[in-house]
């Protein structure tokens, strides 16, 4: 059966049980599986809770004392200072050479010893010193270059609640409507006067109208009502002096026709027969004039009435 024999690798995808320090199982295992040993995998409830809800008692989280208080102060401040000064001599147009470290001495002892090595020195004393700057040599190595970042952490997982059927009424809350332009529309679809209100968001404004419209519309309502009376009692006024107006015309023209008929039928007018001292030769006429009338509505009558008496008559005046 070949078990137990080392150096044959395995094909298969199983994963020994291991079990945590409480003697469980630690089925996190199989989610770790494929990925590096640095790489962080989140597979309990307890991995989504804070540090500081997780583990109370954790040294690391205690308040750190005065001393370890300075200390970082301390290396802060160094760190910021030398940051500031590379910055700041940067920035200079000239500046000199960077200050030398003073030189070290190390006591080097061979491993080989005898006069043929060394010199037949037993130690030797190194002078190491640190190599002069040029500060205007431009870099020697590309320090801008771009290295591509490595996978991160998988996230956290999201808990989800357990699964509910949807209704109608979330269906249809959930339900988003297309959307539709009033000023486009490339494909020439046939869109109801409907649903394109319903798109412009008219039918979600609550109408607010002041109270003042209400009493400006009765003010204008008042006044337009007014206007009217007004229009109408001028127009009767102009309707009962274009009346009276008529009259007086008909009547003139009355009275003209009257006079024109009374010269067509020779009676003279009241007013110049008024006065016969004024021109007796015409008051003499008017009078002859006037007897004739007289005479020949009294023939007119007479043949009217009877034409048998008329030559009665007739002869009665000859004799």
């Amino acid at each position: 059966l070949d078990m137990g024999l080392k150096g044959k690798e395995s094909t298969s995808n199983a994963l020994a049980v291991q079990l945590d320090a409480e003697g469980k199982v630690k089925y996190d295992m199989i989610a770790r599986q494929g990925h590096s040993k640095d790489k962080i995998v989140y597979s309990k409830l307890s991995d989504l809770l804070p540090v500081e809800v997780v583990s109370e008692n954790d040294p690391s989280l205690e308040k750190p004392n005065e001393e370890e208080v300075e200390e970082i102060t301390e290396k802060t401040r160094l760190a910021l200072q030398k940051l500031t000064n590379s910055k700041i001599a940067a920035a200079m147009p000239v500046r000199c050479a960077d200050k030398q470290q003073p030189a070290q001495f190390i006591r080097y002892t061979p491993s080989q010893q005898g006069a043929a090595f060394n010199s037949g020195a037993k130690q030797r004393v190194i002078r190491l010193v640190e190599a002069q700057v040029d500060p205007m040599e431009p870099p020697r190595f590309r320090i801008n270059k771009k290295i591509p970042r490595g996978p991160p952490s998988p996230p956290a997982p999201v808990l989800h609640s357990p699964t509910r059927r949807v209704t109608v009424r979330e269906q249809k809350e959930w339900k988003i409507p297309p959307c539709i332009s009033n000023w486009k529309n490339a494909k020439g679809y046939t869109v109801p006067l409907d649903k394109r209100l319903a798109a412009d968001g008219r039918g979600l404004q609550q109408l607010h109208i002041n109270e003042n419209f209400a009493k400006l519309a009765e003010a204008l309502y008042i006044a337009d009502r007014k206007a009217r009376e007004a229009v109408e009692t001028r127009a009767q006024l102009e309707r009962k002096l274009a009346q009276k107006e008529k009259e007086q015309k008909e009547e003139h023209l009355r009275a003209l026709a009257q006079k024109a008929r009374d010269e067509r039928a020779g009676i003279k007018n009241v007013h110049s027969s008024s006065d016969p001292n004024a021109n007796p030769d015409e008051h003499e006429r008017e009078q002859l004039r006037q007897d004739r009338h007289k005479e020949r509505a009294r023939e007119r009558n007479l043949a009217r009435a009877a034409p048998d008496k008329r030559s009665k008559l007739q002869r009665d005046r000859e004799r």
